[in-house]
């Protein structure tokens, strides 16, 4: 599982195929393939975290970050018009991230990022599905890094599980962001959003 969250995985075998689901009764379709997080079906963290997204209707931009194949990026962009930035580590997923723009009619920028270390703009909203698997010092550093990649009025929002350490992330949250705010749980997952 770790080659979710690694650099190079072209030793894995490929094996493109397509998936289609419905996000908050968007219909999206999607190339996935091995060696990408959650290829066979939409993730059911995800799908929690974007159920309580609420998208201030004065921001602009927008970065999705650990995008993996590109589901919160495309849409943010289809939805609600955000100019998106994509970034994830795992260089298929990037490939694929840029195929489902076009799939699904959006447009964003999608570049090659570990965390937010190739990040320079600075964002209205932050959304991650943070890559648990990776650690706690990796999921923390997004948590850090995020902070100032955002605009003063800005946002992060994120899901966690709670045996996945749902309640120690919120503290450690606490202690870098003015608010944050529970929005909401769904088997299990925690919806989290923090403002700067």
């Amino acid at each position: 599982m770790s080659h979710y969250f690694s650099e190079k995985n072209e030793t894995l075998k490929s094996n493109p195929h397509k998936i289609a689901f419905r996000v908050n009764n968007t219909p999206l379709e999607f190339v996935t393939d091995h060696g990408v997080f959650s290829k066979d079906s939409f993730d059911r963290g995800t799908e929690v975290l974007l159920h309580f997204l609420n998208v201030d209707e004065k921001y602009k931009s927008a970065l999705d970050l650990g995008c993996g194949y590109g589901v919160v990026g495309v849409y943010l962009n289809k939805v609600f018009n955000l100019e998106v930035d994509m970034v994830d580590i795992n260089e298929r997923a990037l490939e694929l991230a840029k195929q489902n723009i076009t799939l699904n009619h959006t447009k964003g920028n999608v570049f090659k990022s570990n965390g937010l270390n190739e990040v320079t703009k600075k964002y209205d909203l932050i959304v991650t599905n943070p890559p648990i698997r990776a650690g706690k010092e990796t999921i923390y550093r997004f948590f850090e890094d995020s902070f100032n990649h955002l605009e003063e009025d800005g946002t992060l929002y994120l899901v966690i599980n709670k045996k996945h350490g749902a309640e120690s992330a919120k503290r450690k949250l606490e202690s870098i962001y003015s608010t944050v705010e529970f929005e909401g749980r769904n088997k299990g997952f925690h919806v989290f959003r923090c403002k700067k």
